[in-house]
């Protein structure tokens, strides 16, 4: 994240650069036509020529020489024609102007437009090097040699605006120049160019300053050479200085020379926190300068990377603050920034509390909505470092943070990973002092927060916890009010939390499995299923007989037990008579009897489960449920839950009820759905305290 966020920077510095020094002429440029491509090829072949016979200390030469730099310059702002203007051989001649003419007896002082001509080659080839394929031509043309003496000009002990403004063009040519070319960094170094731009950290002009530390922010970058070198020139402590300079341009440049310093150099970090470097950049998350508050506390992320009494130390120093309250900026790299910072300081126990104190939980579960994945995932890991305090899973519950990390929506893979992470995080801190502590809250808050307490806790406690939490506590109370509510979002959440109940519940002991079958000896078999073979009754089914067993009727069943040996006619009757049965549906019902097992199939399955309610086959009764709620579906869970109550269908009603609970979404765009769920209310009830109460009970026994 860190590398990314440096190339972006940079290159953002670099254009700016460019914007910077258009600004300063002043001069507005304005793309070319096609008819104008002869006239452009014209003008680039005229000021070259010109440069080329002007190399003298005469006046008119020098004043020629300096308007044909200031044309070129002015027509390398279009970046269209920038490839004209090389091809057209400006960049020899720009760099036969980096330097003076030679002098002679005959020359007269004052030197005419001393350093002008030299500025203006300067500018002009700092706007060409802003195409990185040029940047090597121009090196190569010998240009670095002279811009690196152009930064000593004031060695003389003169300084003059002139002087001061060419030395600042040359440090922003080498700035240009250097831009993410790492064998051209490493050119400026065997030049010589770093000693002089660490002496012009402490020029008196601050736009020397400001572009001498510009061009070593560019050269620190990704280039441990480079590094040392800053370093050993003494460069960390003017820099250090710097961060505590009024002008905003002065500190922002060195908060990023100083960042790019410590980035991967683990060494130079700690040279720079023993310079003292800490405070003062903690200073800058309170500047007026957005741009110095973003790099500051992307600096304070890298102190605190692995350094565990540097993290103490950043908030020790008063960082916490200013870093959540630009969280809430309305710039993105500000709010960015500071979230990573967050996060790094967020891998110290005592930091993660004093965050989370100090506000922080509100503004970063905020940028989880955020369309900006860096923001977001700087987020997210944010999040992950408090979520290990157990101090802060109250307030994750308070402010909703649970129900945020459930329901957002999150761009890259890393960060939905990290999320995860979070959420079981808090998952293993729900027991002990915790868990006392939210069910001490779950029963004195206000309705709002008891109910985010229950919402939180369906999700995240584990199922030993389950009958403590939602019937000794009244939680599922809780959760089953929300179906009350006037927000549809509110009855969602009750929804998915009840379903999270069950799952867990489920996992440990199913509330509905079916019965243990007869025991085998009673079953007589396939071969005497409608068989005469020692027959002693028989049935009439639609006009047919059907042959059975009494003894395996007997066995099977009390409606049949009270049929043979109660006072009922049939007690002595040879054929009995079965209305209301179809000859299908009985066969398979006396199959089951006889073998306990059946296929049943859809086309069959509600008649065959109103035979088995008719004569307490309750084994046969489950298998028909079970096939009954393969087909349950939002046109026809109204249907089927009428239809398990008609004949106490105890599993068909609770695979209704989870059905509902898992399709609510959907199912609230329905007409009808307010209806159908306040009238399994009760049943939803009935369905978890038995569910929880027999889990916890098998729980236990393990």
């Amino acid at each position: 994240m860190e590398l990314h966020r440096r190339q972006d920077q940079s290159l953002s510095e670099r254009k700016g650069q460019k914007r910077k020094l258009e600004d300063e002429l002043q001069i507005s440029v304005a793309p070319p036509t096609a008819d104008d491509w002869k006239a452009l090829l014209a003008e680039v072949s005229e000021q070259v020529s010109v440069l080329e016979s002007t190399f003298t200390w005469n006046e008119a030469d020098r004043a020629a020489a300096k308007r044909a730099t200031h044309a070129l310059a002015d027509l390398a702002k279009n970046e269209e024609v920038v490839n004209v203007i090389v091809d057209g051989g400006a960049i020899p001649a720009l760099v036969k102007h980096l330097q003076a003419p030679p002098l002679n007896d005959t020359v007269q002082k004052p030197l005419p437009f001393e350093h002008e001509v030299e500025k203006g080659s300067a500018f002009a080839l700092g706007l060409l090097a802003v195409k990185q394929e040029h940047q090597q031509l121009i090196v190569d043309s010998g240009a670095l040699t002279h811009l690196v003496d152009l930064l000593k000009r004031h060695k003389n002990g003169l300084t003059s605006r002139a002087i001061n403004s060419l030395i600042r063009r040359a440090a922003d040519a080498i700035t240009n120049l250097a831009h993410e070319n790492s064998s051209i960094k490493t050119r400026v170094r065997m030049e010589g160019g770093i000693p002089p731009l660490v002496h012009l950290l402490e020029f008196p002009d601050t736009k020397v300053q400001r572009a001498a530390a510009g061009a070593l922010r560019t050269l620190a970058f990704k280039n441990d050479e480079n590094k040392n070198q800053i370093v050993e020139c003494n460069a960390l402590r003017t820099l250090i200085l710097m961060l505590r300079s009024e002008d905003a341009a002065i500190h922002y440049e060195a908060v990023g020379v100083i960042g790019n310093l410590v980035h991967s150099s683990p060494n130079i970090k700690k040279e720079v926190l023993l310079a003292g470097a800490l405070q003062p950049v903690i200073g800058l998350l309170s500047s007026c300068c957005s741009e110095s508050q973003r790099e500051a506390a992307l600096l304070l992320g890298q102190f605190a990377a692995t350094d565990s009494d540097c993290k103490v130390h950043i908030v020790q120093r008063g960082a916490v603050r200013p870093l959540i309250e630009m969280l809430q900026s309305p710039d993105v790299q500000l709010r960015e920034m500071s979230a990573f910072a967050l996060g790094r300081l967020a891998q110290d126990t005592h930091n993660q509390a004093g965050i989370a104190h100090n506000g922080g939980l509100v503004p970063l579960l905020k940028l989880l909505d955020s369309k900006n994945g860096s923001l977001q995932h700087n987020a997210a890991f944010a999040l992950y470092g408090l979520a290990d305090n157990e101090d802060n899973v109250s307030d994750f519950i308070r402010v909703g943070g649970v129900q945020r990390l459930q329901d957002g929506e999150f761009i890259v893979q890393a960060t939905k990973d990290c999320v995860a992470k979070t959420l079981k995080r808090l998952e293993e801190k729900i027991h002990g002092r915790v868990l006392n502590h939210l069910l001490y809250l779950m029963r004195v808050s206000e309705k709002g927060f008891q109910r985010r307490v229950a919402l939180a806790l369906a999700h995240l406690c584990s199922a030993d916890d389950q009958r403590r939490i939602f019937i000794d506590h009244h939680g599922l109370d809780l959760l089953i009010g929300l179906f009350g509510s006037s927000s549809s979002k509110q009855q969602l959440d009750g929804a998915v939390a009840l379903c999270k109940l069950a799952n867990k519940a489920s996992t440990l002991s199913p509330v509905d499995a079916a019965p243990p079958s007869p025991t085998p000896q009673v079953y007589l078999g396939e071969q005497y299923v409608n068989s005469a073979t020692l027959s002693d009754v028989t049935f009439l089914v639609e006009g047919k007989r059907f042959y059975a067993h009494r003894i395996c009727l007997l066995a099977s069943s009390d409606a049949f037990r009270a049929m043979f040996d109660g006072g009922y006619r049939e007690k002595d009757a040879r054929d009995i008579e079965i209305p209301n049965i179809k000859w299908e549906v009985f066969e398979l019902m006396m199959r089951f009897i006889y073998t306990g097992s059946v296929d049943v199939t859809l086309d069959i399955a509600q008649d065959l489960l109103g035979a088995a309610d008719q004569y307490l086959l309750e084994g046969l009764k489950r298998l028909c449920e079970y096939t009954i709620a393969q087909d349950i579906s939002l046109e026809n869970v109204s249907s089927m839950y009428e239809l398990s109550e008609a004949f106490n269908a105890i599993s068909l009603r609770h695979a209704c009820i989870l059905f509902i609970l898992e399709q609510f979404d959907k199912l609230s765009a329905r007409p009808g759905h307010s209806l159908l769920i306040q009238r399994i209310i009760p049943e939803i009830r009935n369905y978890f305290v038995k569910a929880l109460t027999k889990a916890n009970s098998h729980n236990n026994r393990l």
